[in-house]
């Protein structure tokens, strides 16, 4: 079986990133953390509604693109490498449900128990994770949900948090294969964090060779090449494991593959930081915020010690 990209995949790997190139560069990615701005650039968000990013998995029939998770994947892989905000995997997953999401007309935010919801004020429909439930908060009980929350301090400057109440008794559509929802969403997360990761080791490795120091590339002391293959001995297990469950679609394996992409995302993100030196910890350097969106993602969709616990339970 041959597992390398089509030319088509490749194309649409090459169509997002020039995309995202174009309309979210580095000025743009600074303008949406500095200050702590977050939020969804809508009229970034409707550009790849047109694309056709939201509705890439729903059927031609259905108005979508008919692609599948392999394609997908891609996808969130660039959106990682760029940093671009908001709740995307929600959104895609929820296009076939919620009204104007397929056009990136609408925001679908992530609720799960216990943790804060991203980008809710400006969402119009909550997809809420509650066990092998997945139900789809709309209309008034929206509204309920947002006039009863707070904000909370966000790690991420790129994401804004909001407390909000119990929401085991907020009326919703319940969705056809919450369970599977959830592996998907784990899945492109993943894919995510994979992006993340691979973009903080081309940075490290692209100041390693053009900062110098005692009239040398400090790419050339053995310290910072361990930081460096370090960062690339994390990054390849965790594409293999990313790809390998997109082609599987295997709820296990989206499990291991988001366990190692986000140990790539955060460990890259650090030694990134590391090889930058003190000037990695300012708040004009792009690496903290590699480092902190790591951290955010971690603990979505599926965290460390859930993900363990499903691996361990296929085992046993």
């Amino acid at each position: 079986m041959d597992f390398q990209l089509s030319e088509d995949q490749r194309a649409l790997r090459a169509g997002i990133r020039d995309l995202l190139a174009g309309r979210f560069g580095r000025d743009r990615m600074r303008a949406a953390h500095d200050g702590g701005a977050g939020g969804v650039d809508r009229g970034l968000w409707r550009e790849l509604g047109g694309a056709g990013f939201f509705a890439l998995r729903l059927p031609e029939t259905a108005g979508g693109v008919g692609l599948g998770l392999a394609e997908s994947v891609l996808l969130f892989e660039e959106i990682g490498r760029a940093l671009l905000p908001g709740p995307l995997a929600a959104t895609q997953l929820a296009a076939g449900a919620v009204k104007g999401a397929a056009e990136g007309e609408a925001v679908v935010a992530l609720a799960e128990p216990g943790r804060p919801v991203a980008h809710l004020a400006g969402a119009d429909a909550l997809l809420v994770l509650d066990g092998e439930r997945t139900r789809l908060v709309t209309g008034a009980g929206l509204r309920r949900v947002v006039d009863g929350a707070r904000p909370v301090r966000s790690l991420d400057p790129g994401t804004p948090l909001w407390r909000v109440p119990e929401l085991s008794g907020t009326a919703g559509e319940v969705l056809e294969g919450g369970e599977r929802l959830r592996h998907e969403g784990t899945l492109l997360t993943a894919a995510e964090q994979l992006g993340n990761a691979e973009r903080s080791l081309e940075e490290a490795v692209r100041h390693a060779r053009d900062r110098e120091q005692f009239g040398a590339p400090i790419g050339s002391f053995q310290a910072v090449k361990h930081l460096c293959a370090g960062q690339l001995l994390r990054s390849g297990p965790a594409r293999t494991a990313v790809y390998a469950a997109a082609v599987t679609g295997d709820p296990v394996e989206a499990a291991g593959a988001k366990l190692l992409a986000d140990e790539a995302a955060v460990g890259n993100a650090r030694d990134c930081l590391q090889v930058h030196g003190g000037m990695g910890f300012t708040w004009e350097s792009d690496v903290h915020l590699r480092l902190k969106r790591a951290w955010l993602r971690s603990g979505e969709w599926l965290a460390a010690a859930e993900a363990e616990e499903l691996l361990a339970a296929d085992l046993a």
